[in-house]
């Protein structure tokens, strides 16, 4: 997750959030936080906001308005340790509700996972069954060949028209 977007659901300012993470430096690490590059932040603001909102965002940063520093992205861990840094109910309480958001999709990625090795195992039974019905209505198909041309066995009615 970005900072900004910690800051918005934290309900604070993300040079608070900055200045907190800046002060325990420490406690988040690589593989907690890391700072995004100058490409990726362009890129996410194409994503985000458009291509004309692009040049309207430099513009603004020449005139010193907008962000001067590039943001930061907080991994699971990264947010876990934001509640211990930012002490307000709001982040408390916040934090709470991500990590509980980050412990359902974890469940929901490992159900997918379950329910995608028990489809592949179907997949691989049900395709050896199609192979044997296969091979039978082939087998069928050749031997109906062999008879088509044969006389009819049995009694046959003529129409005495």
């Amino acid at each position: 997750m970005l900072d900004f977007d910690l800051a918005e659901l934290y309900k604070t300012e993300t040079k608070y959030l900055k200045r907190a993470v800046n002060r325990n430096a420490e406690r988040f690490p690589t593989d907690f936080m890391f700072q995004l590059t100058k490409s990726e932040h362009d890129m996410i603001l194409r994503c985000q906001f458009g291509t004309s909102k692009q040049q309207l965002f430099e513009r603004e940063q020449e005139n010193r308005g907008g962000n001067r520093y590039l943001p930061y992205a907080f991994t699971e861990q990264g947010v876990a340790m934001l509640s211990g840094v930012i002490n307000s109910s709001v982040a408390v309480a916040t934090n709470i509700a991500i990590m509980r958001a980050f412990v359902a999709i974890r469940q929901y990625a490992l159900n997918y996972a379950d329910l995608s090795s028990r489809l592949d195992e179907f997949m691989t039974s049900t395709d050896t069954k199609f192979d044997e019905v296969f091979d039978v209505l082939t087998e069928l198909t050749a031997q109906k060949k062999l008879y088509e041309n044969r006389r009819p066995i049995g009694f046959v009615v003529r129409d005495e028209n």
